[in-house]
């Protein structure tokens, strides 16, 4: 009987230094994987999905090693396997649907890590995807009524993305998007001249290369179902008139969309300073009606 015992009690150590020593080469190996991919991969995003993708297999091949040391009868360990699997699918079922979730982010790229997404009522600068869940450096949110960081930081299942459609402002085709300014002039007013100055004064803040941004807008949109003739020229701006008070005059321009405040206070800032230079072409509404 003692013989019995300390001949099972080695074989358990076979294998477990088997286990551990299949496991050390798995998580080598993966290691090595995760180098040369550091190494080789240009993109930020794509390198980061490729090295969760490459630990997450190096862990199930671990699992797997050590299942089949530890169940020498296949058709056992297929049995343990099966009943623990359907076990953890009712116990788990948000937890793998994140899973799932999260393998489609890596190969349909909803978003990625740096992106300026929302997703529900969530809106942030993607930090983190993990296997379970994704987490946002959030803009806005209820203590700001502009697109700046707010300092707050969202996390929320990876499921979601199954659920809910993901707005992402930081396409890698085109990351821009159209932003509107609101200016309110009397009807008196110059209007034309009021547009002309609005147009100039975007042009300069935003740039030279920023013009170039309709050319590409336009050759993305020939190659699908919509007239890219109705892409207005770039910046342009639309009046609307308020009741019996004053003309709204909004500029629409494009612009990065983690630059969208500090380009609208520049131009709101630079818009003004040249408009109340000519008090006789640019009346302002008068009193508190605006």
């Amino acid at each position: 009987g003692v013989l019995d015992v300390f001949g099972d009690y080695r074989h358990f150590l076979e294998k477990l230094t088997l286990c551990a020593f299949f496991t050390f080469v798995i998580l080598v190996i993966a290691r090595a994987i995760e180098d040369m991919v550091r190494r080789k991969a240009k993109m930020p995003y794509a390198r980061y999905n490729l090295i969760k993708a490459i630990r997450l297999l190096a862990v199930l091949l671990s699992l797997m090693v050590i299942v089949s040391l530890v169940f020498e009868n296949w058709y056992t360990a297929a049995v343990s396997l099966g009943l623990i699997s359907l076990l953890l699918g009712f116990a788990l079922q948000t937890p793998i649907t994140s899973l799932i979730a999260w393998l489609y982010i890596v190969i349909r790229t909803p978003y990625n890590v740096g992106d300026r997404i929302q997703i529900e009522s969530f809106k942030g600068d993607v930090v983190e995807i993990s296997y379970l869940d994704t987490t946002l450096w959030e803009f806005g949110g209820d203590y700001l009524t502009n697109d700046l960081p707010s300092g707050r930081l969202i996390r929320f299942p990876n499921s979601l993305v199954l659920q809910y459609a993901v707005f992402n402002y930081s396409w890698k085709k085109f990351p821009y998007i159209w932003n509107e300014i609101p200016f309110h002039v009397a009807y008196e007013s110059d209007l034309e001249y009021v547009g002309k100055t609005l147009r100039e004064v975007t042009k300069e803040v935003l740039g030279p290369d920023m013009a170039g941004r309709i050319r590409d807008l336009k050759g993305l949109i020939e190659k699908t179902p919509v007239d890219e003739s109705e892409i207005r020229e770039y910046p342009y701006v639309i009046f609307r008139t308020h009741v019996n008070t004053w003309v709204e005059a909004n500029v629409i321009y494009l612009a990065e969309p983690k630059k969208a405040a500090s380009m609208r206070t520049a131009i709101i800032k630079k818009a003004l300073a040249q408009l109340l230079r000519e008090p006789d072409r640019v009346m302002f509404p008068k009193g508190n009606a605006r």
